[in-house]
Formats: C-alpha cells, sequence, structure tokens
C-alpha cells in the first residue's frame, strides 16, 4: 500500500483477507521514530481470535508492511494468509490481554506502580520462541538508588498495562519489589542463557 495514505484515512477501516474480516484498525503508536512504527492497532473480530491466536485477545497489532490496498467498499484487504498473521501474534507480548509487537515496545518508558520512571526499553529477550523480559536501561537517578547495572531485564509478566498517548508501560509493583522477584533474578543472572 502506498505511503501516502496516512493512518488517520485508515482508522476505523475494516480489515480484510480475502472474504474474512479479521478486524477494525483502531490507530497507532504515537512516537517520532518510523522503526518504532511498524505496526498500527486492530480490534479483533472474536471469531478469528478464538480460532488463530492461542489466547484470544481484542487488540492485536498489525504489521504496516501487511496492508495490501484499499477494496472499492472502503475497506483494508491485507497481502497475505490468515496463517501469517497468526505466525506474526505469535511473535507478540501480552499486556492487560491485549497483544503488542516488538515495534510497538521498543523505546517506551517503564513505570513501576509507584510512578517512578526506570527507563527506556532497548531491546527484548526471547526464551524458547516467547517473549519473556524487556531490557530497559535505567536513568541515572535510578540506577544509582538500587545499585542497578547498566541494562536490566523486566519479566514481560510484571507489565500491567500500557498508555498510548504518554508511550508508557506501567509495572504491577514498585521497583524495590521488581528487583526482589525470583523471575527477575533470573532473567538478570550472568549465567542466565537467552535463545
Amino acid at each position: 500500500m502506498s505511503d501516502e495514505i496516512r493512518i488517520q484515512e485508515l482508522l476505523q477501516r475494516d480489515v480484510y483477507i480475502g472474504d474474512k474480516l479479521v478486524g477494525v484498525i483502531t490507530g497507532e503508536r504515537f512516537h517520532p521514530r518510523d522503526e518504532c512504527v511498524q505496526s498500527v492497532r486492530i480490534q479483533v473480530t472474536g471469531d478469528v481470535a478464538d480460532e488463530y491466536m492461542r489466547k484470544p485477545s481484542e487488540f492485536a497489532p498489525l504489521s504496516k508492511e501487511l496492508l495490501h490496498s484499499i477494496r472499492p467498499d472502503g475497506s483494508v484487504k491485507l497481502s497475505k494468509s490468515i496463517r501469517e498473521l497468526q505466525r506474526r501474534w505469535r511473535n507478540t507480548v501480552r499486556i492487560n490481554e491485549k497483544l503488542y509487537a516488538p515495534d510497538e515496545l521498543m523505546d517506551r518508558a517503564v513505570l513501576d506502580n509507584d510512578g517512578v520512571d526506570i527507563g527506556n526499553v532497548i531491546s527484548m529477550v526471547k526464551v524458547k520462541r516467547t517473549y519473556k523480559g524487556v531490557v530497559v536501561k535505567p536513568h541515572y537517578m535510578v540506577k544509582n538508588k538500587y545499585n542497578l547495572p547498566d541494562t536490566i531485564t523486566i519479566p514481560v509478566a510484571q507489565m500491567s498495562r500500557t498508555t498510548a498517548r504518554l508511550d508508557e508501560v506501567i509495572l504491577r509493583c514498585s521497583t524495590k519489589r521488581l528487583v526482589t522477584l525470583p523471575t527477575y533474578l533470573k532473567l538478570n543472572d550472568p549465567d542466565f542463557e537467552e535463545e
């Protein structure tokens, strides 16, 4: 699909693969760096979510490269099969029952549940083909206060929700609690093996 069509023109449009309605485009991430905005958000139809997701989710990412064209009725046609979409949905992170593509998480601010800005996501950690953690570069003050290394890996399970406009990920716990969790300690062990 041509780059001239902006996401604002695609909002609330139905998305189809062949004759199958996949969902409705609901928006995209607000971020100044293009490499962090490679996906749009879609609200997935219940039957597609039930059939093609391991655990159904109402909201999921849709890679912009899959957008093929606009059909005569105004809906959006995808260039790949439903199996390709299913494969990409497996390569996501689940936060608060919504799926997020890696590009949607890169460079996001990570705040604990006390509102402390820990740092920003710089990469992801996979274990057995599943994202288990996000690598965060802690801010100087947080790093000093908790005696943290240059980067820490925060377990995906500790991510509670995201904020769209502020581009943040909010954790379930405080930083003080985070650094004592067994999953945090395991992911940050120098001998831990990534896939």
